[in-house]
């Protein structure tokens, strides 16, 4: 039976070829670990789905629309600081915010976008 060919690696700019079914070349899969890990693994288990549901039920409305002058209802619970897998900021309250799904997703893309893939020190990001 033939082999299925190589394909690119998936980091933005890389064109290495990588075995099928394989998404990133060595030099790159560092820093995609991230990308694998399930919501329990992130933390996102059901202890983190009772404490957002108490969360939001006292928070319940989405706090940048508020600003606005708009009351919409919030549907995440938002970490203000990233946490990127710091347990103690994670479950740090005075980090957390009550969003809508759209102003969560706007903060995330942009405000957030910065910190997506992790760089190894002495690295620069524009790889």
């Amino acid at each position: 039976m033939p082999c299925r060919p190589n394909t690119p690696c998936k980091h933005p700019g890389c064109g290495k070829l990588v075995p099928y079914g394989t998404l990133y070349c060595e030099e790159h899969k560092p820093f995609h670990q991230h990308d694998r890990k399930t919501t329990s693994e992130k933390g996102y288990g059901s202890r983190w789905q009772k404490a957002r549901a108490v969360y939001l039920r006292s928070h319940p409305l989405c706090v940048r629309c508020l600003a606005k002058g708009r009351y919409v209802k919030a549907t995440v619970v938002d970490h203000i600081i990233p946490h990127r897998g710091d347990r103690k900021l994670f479950w740090d309250r005075d980090n957390w915010q009550a969003l809508c799904k759209s102003c969560h997703d706007s903060k995330t893309m942009t405000e957030d976008r910065y910190e997506e893939f992790h760089y190894p020190e002495g690295r620069s990001k524009s790889l």
